[in-house]
C-alpha cells in the first residue's frame, strides 16, 4: 500500500477540544486540502484510513475534522505524522503544468537540438519556483529554474524533458 501513497501534509498539533487538527501543507494547496474526503495517516510505519468531516483554514494552516478524532488525545496521538493520498487522487488532482517529483527523478534532459545534456536528479525550491538539479556527464550538478521559458517540454511517458539552454546554463 505505501507504495502507492503520496504524502500532502503533516498534523501539526491539535486545534480546540473537539478532536480537530491542525494541519501543514504547501502552499498553494488550499483547493485539494479543502476537497479531502478520506486520508491515509502513518504513524510507526502503519497506515490507518481516516475520513475527513470537515475543512476549514486559519492563518496558513488548514483545520480538519476527522470522524475518527473525538478529542484531543485523539489528535495528540498522531502529531507530527505524515497525511497521505493515493497516487491516483493525487495525480488527478494536478494541473496540467504540474508533476509529482517522483515522476521527475531519473529523466533525461536534453537540449533544443536533441543532445542529451543530462539526468534530473533532484527538485529543490527556492521562494521564485522550483529547480531542477541536473547531473551532466562529467557529474557536475547544475540548477536550473522549472518554468515554462527553459523547460517547455515535459514528456512523462518518453521519460525526457527539453530544455532551452541557454548560454551558461549547463554548458
Amino acid at each position: 500500500m505505501s507504495n502507492n501513497l503520496i504524502s500532502i501534509a503533516k498534523v501539526l498539533n491539535f486545534h480546540g477540544i473537539k478532536g480537530e487538527a491542525k494541519v501543514g501543507f504547501s502552499k498553494g494547496r488550499e483547493k485539494q486540502i479543502e476537497a479531502l474526503k478520506k486520508v491515509y495517516i502513518k504513524k510507526e510505519n502503519n497506515f490507518s484510513e481516516l475520513n475527513v468531516v470537515s475543512v476549514r483554514f486559519h492563518k496558513q494552516f488548514a483545520i480538519i475534522k476527522f470522524k475518527e478524532f473525538k478529542t484531543v488525545n485523539d489528535v495528540e496521538e498522531f502529531k507530527g505524522c505524515d497525511i497521505y493520498l493515493t497516487k491516483e487522487e493525487v495525480e488527478n488532482n494536478l494541473d496540467d503544468d504540474e508533476y509529482l517529483i517522483s515522476d521527475l527523478i531519473g529523466m533525461d534532459v536534453f537540449d533544443e537540438d536533441g543532445s542529451c545534456v543530462g539526468t534530473i536528479t533532484a527538485i529543490g525550491e527556492n521562494m521564485a519556483n522550483n529547480l531542477l538539479s541536473v547531473k551532466d556527464g562529467n557529474g557536475k550538478e547544475h540548477l536550473v529554474p522549472f518554468v515554462k521559458e527553459l523547460v517547455p517540454i515535459v514528456d512523462l511517458k518518453g521519460r525526457k524533458v527539453v530544455l532551452n539552454n541557454i548560454e551558461g546554463l549547463i554548458n
